[in-house]
């Protein structure tokens, strides 16, 4: 089909205001079921503090933006603006733009870390005041959830999970991270009620259990039933508990205390086993302190906290770290210190190519450093 081509009368002030955008599959499935289903809202954002690269967000994922250069111009042609329709058929067409570049969207991590700065100095612990009767510093040094959707670069899904996982409390809108220590200590009373009233880890009663916090403990409901949320799932007032994940918070307060001093092996179940009592020993594993620890080369009963947290968050760092650490890694020893800057275990394969060398030798595959850093 011919087209008569002309310059929108407009086209001096639309010049350099078109961008293209070129969607991955998953994206482009959102908009179109969007389309067949018109009740299901979508919405997506786009968050970048000055000085940071802007990322787009869906309601469930993140995705950077990277600008680029097309070896051709590109015309962004409309019906002229008096046409009936939205469609060509009648061969004239207006040139609105022209742009020599698009803008490529690829999943990415979200930007979670900064939750640490923002709230440091703010934690929640045995020590806190009844906010209920104290108020009169309520906006004094606070940082709301609101202010985090807007400033964290990740989708509100992400965002709401990030929280949990840090154990980051929401109060009457404001986020308040809890106390490591305090909050192991809150999870063995959780232990023990569990046990004294008789209640079933896959529907412990909800209203029992914070009753018995807010009467014997002074515990407000709030942060009990936060709690529970973080370390399994509430329906319907009851709480199917994850005990692995209680277990594990559990021994990583035990561990944190051998950052610098080893501790060893068997002393530090034995420790977690009677912090979690009898009822619960059998969950006590090492498996689940993953990514928190790491045994003496020259030793391996012997284990020192090494949180994969305390960690840079960009790769190339990182990964110095590791091997400044340790000069040479099994996968499966790495693996746990690198899921968090990977989206999936491809992802994570591309950064052991791009920042680590594999080495065969009988004991199995082996990760050194790619680079060699002279001082």
């Amino acid at each position: 089909m011919e087209h008569d081509l002309s310059f929108s009368p407009s086209s001096s002030t639309d010049g350099s205001s078109y961008k293209l955008m070129e969607l991955p599959q998953d994206l482009c499935t959102l908009i179109e079921d969007s389309f067949d289903h018109k009740s299901t809202p979508l919405s997506f954002s786009v968050k970048g503090q000055p000085g940071e690269d802007a990322v787009l967000c869906t309601s469930e994922k993140t995705y950077t933006m990277r600008s680029v250069v097309l070896s051709n111009s590109v015309l962004i042609v409309t019906p002229p603006p008096d046409a009936l329709s939205t469609d060509f058929s009648d061969g004239a067409v207006v040139i609105r733009d022209q742009v020599n570049e698009i803008i490529e969207l690829a999943p990415s991590v979200p930007k979670l870390y900064k939750l640490g700065g923002m709230l440091r100095g703010r934690d929640y612990d045995e020590h806190q005041e009844d906010e209920d009767e104290n108020e009169e510093n309520e906006n004094n040094n606070k940082f709301t959830y609101e202010e985090a959707k807007s400033q964290i670069q990740a989708s509100d899904a992400e965002l709401d999970h990030g929280l949990k996982v840090r154990h980051i409390l929401n109060i009457r809108g404001e986020l308040r991270p809890i106390s490591p220590s305090y909050l192991a200590r809150l999870l063995q009373l959780f232990l023990n009620l569990l046990v004294s009233l008789a209640l079933s880890l896959d529907a412990a009663h909800v209203e029992r259990l914070s009753s018995a916090l807010a009467d014997e403990h002074q515990i407000p409901r709030t942060v009990s039933t936060q709690i529970m949320s973080w370390f399994g799932d509430i329906k319907e007032g009851k709480w199917k508990v994850n005990i692995e994940s209680v277990i594990k918070e559990v021994g990583l307060e035990t561990l944190r205390r051998y950052k610098d001093e080893p501790i060893e092996k068997d002393i530090l179940l034995a420790k977690w086993k009677g912090l979690v009592g009898d009822t619960y020993e059998c969950f006590v594993s090492l498996s689940l302190l993953s990514g928190n620890y790491l045994a003496l080369p020259n030793d391996m009963n012997k284990l020192k906290y090494f949180p994969a947290s305390s960690l840079p968050v960009d790769p190339a760092p990182r990964f110095a770290d590791l091997f400044l650490t340790r000069s040479r890694w099994k996968v499966e020893d790495i693996s746990p210190f690198l899921a968090d800057i990977a989206i999936n275990s491809k992802e994570r394969d591309k950064l052991l190519l791009k920042f680590a060398r594999g080495t065969t030798d009988a004991e199995g595959v082996w990760y050194t450093a790619r680079a060699q850093y002279n001082g």
